[in-house]
């Protein structure tokens, strides 16, 4: 082949993608300003229903006003948007699935099942050529030549093998920086003006509007290989060990098979630093307070301002279609069947063939009996229990109690397990020559100092502040019934007149209150 079939064989290539023939159709205006309504920068994905109505509104719109449209099942003769011929509304249902076959939309399941749209990179890159070529501004300007000299500088520092001449181009960027730092200090302040900050706005904001379709392309190129590595392993005929082997290392090299997927692991790399995405969205706001923002528009201030929402949730879209893959090689790897799958095949081309075969002999009115499911399989009643002797047998007679294992027990030893003796605790606190309530509790004799007795003590004492803010905690020495002796820890309460005449009386109050 010569240059020129070379040359021509190439460019006719580049003008059969997608991207290029969205750009060249009749009806390109027409699908882009439809594409750029529906799928604003804030907006990746839209409900199936809803976008089947929102293009049927927004093409009806432009058909409205003589636009060329695209056409969407309607009769061969008929061309929508030509003059002096009679117009049909546009099917939305239509028009989106003619663009998915188009490589411009991608239908697929939102987390909650329901199906959604979201734009090809094909789409997504017709629409930033359409910005960029919206925008005035110059194609050679101080920013972009500074920006081209800049990366240059900071690659060839990177591969310069010599640590000698890296070591000379650090300090020369030390001194640099020094003497900026000295002008600072003197006060010696060199403003930006408004036209050189548009400029560098504008130069960033078309590298920004290049990201969705660049992380797209990696989102598509990862569906692409998952695609080829799930057909491959169904049609793989090799050991089961060979295929684990294989497809385990593919999926460990997964991103660095395509070039899109070795610049997204080393974009990843970047974006992964906390601290540089948040140097970037300080820089981003220091931009926006710059005078010459207010010339922005608001949708323009806002996608600048979200520009690390679109890195991250670009990220987030590669890496979830990641995970999918993997999740599927899994399951492929543990459920895998090469017989099942080869006779799934063969069934579904058979069926495939005898739709084919109707579809040509048949009419659209013709019913074909369709059995879906199996006849029901009549099954006698099948012995749900066997018999089991020990269920015949007779349960073994009930043992008379014997009365005489259990000892008489009289009123005090009752008593004396019984709850607090509330009366004597009452008359203690009364009449007993203490200054405290631990005091009077010590001197009762050992029979009613038992622990359950300062459940007794606490029920006098509520309601005396001393007593309820634990001003004074003491140690109360009791007596179980067995002799034991246990000590406990508890809130004291001062017994003087006031307290020995109103706790009692209270008391009683209260629990007659209770009482009645």
């Amino acid at each position: 082949m010569t240059d020129v079939d070379l040359e021509f064989a190439r460019v006719r290539a580049v003008l059969d993608r997608p991207t290029l023939r969205l750009m060249s159709r009749p009806t390109s205006a027409t699908v882009l300003a439809v594409f750029r309504t529906v799928f604003d920068r804030d907006v990746q994905y839209v409900p199936a229903d809803r976008m089947h109505l929102q293009v049927e509104e927004h093409v009806a719109r432009l058909q409205a006003t003589g636009a060329r449209v695209p056409a969407s099942e309607q009769a061969p003769n008929e061309q929508q948007g030509q003059p002096g011929e009679p117009d049909a509304r546009p099917n939305g249902r239509a028009l989106c699935r003619e663009w998915v076959a188009a490589q411009w939309l991608v239908r697929s399941n939102s987390p909650d099942g329901d199906e959604q749209y979201s734009l090809t990179s094909h789409a997504l890159e017709a629409l930033s050529l359409v910005d960029a070529l919206s925008s005035d501004r110059a194609l050679i300007s101080e920013s972009r030549l500074a920006m081209i000299v800049d990366a240059v500088h900071r690659w060839a520092a990177r591969a310069e093998p010599d640590p000698d001449v890296q070591i000379r181009r650090i300090d020369a960027q030390i001194a640099e920086l020094q003497a900026e730092r000295e002008r600072l200090e003197r006060g010696d302040v060199d403003t930006v003006d408004d036209a050189r900050m548009r400029d560098g706005y504008t130069n960033i904001s078309d590298l920004i509007r290049q990201l969705p379709s660049d992380f797209k392309r990696v989102e598509e190129a990862v569906a692409t290989m998952h695609r080829s590595i799930v057909e491959d392993f169904r049609q793989e005929v090799r050991p089961i060990g060979e295929i684990l082997d294989d497809y385990l290392a593919r999926t460990d090299n997964l991103m660095e098979a395509t070039p899109e997927g070795r610049a997204f692991e080393g974009a990843f790399e970047l974006l992964r630093d906390d601290a540089l995405l948040l140097r970037l969205r300080e820089d981003i706001a220091t931009i926006l307070a710059h005078p010459f923002a207010d010339s922005l528009g608001a949708a323009e201030r806002r996608a600048f301002r979200n520009t690390v929402s679109i890195l991250r949730q670009g990220i987030e879209d590669v890496l979830a279609q990641r995970r999918q893959l993997t999740a599927t090689l899994r399951d492929q790897i543990v459920a895998h069947d090469v017989v099942r799958d080869r006779e799934l095949d063969a069934v579904i081309r058979s069926i495939n063939r005898g739709l084919a075969t109707w579809m040509d002999e048949g009419s659209a009115r013709d019913r074909l009996p369709l059995g879906l499911l199996p006849a029901t399989a009549e099954v006698g009643t099948l012995r749900e229990r066997f018999y089991d002797p020990d269920a015949e047998s007779v349960p073994p007679p009930i043992e008379e109690p014997d009365d005489d294992v259990f000892e008489d027990l009289d009123v005090e030893t009752l008593r004396r397990h019984g709850g607090p003796l509330l009366t004597e605790l009452r008359a203690a606190l009364r009449f007993a020559e203490a200054d405290t309530s631990v005091e009077a509790f010590h001197g009762l004799p050992p029979e009613q100092r038992r622990p359950v007795e300062l459940f007794g003590l606490a029920h006098l004492l509520t309601g005396h502040e001393d007593f309820e803010a634990a001003a004074s905690v003491a140690l109360h020495h009791t007596v179980r019934p067995d002799g034991s002796a246990v000590a406990f820890r508890m809130p004291t309460a001062a017994l003087d007149d006031e307290h020995r005449a109103v706790t009692p009386d209270t008391t009683d109050d209260q629990n007659g209150q209770e009482a009645r």
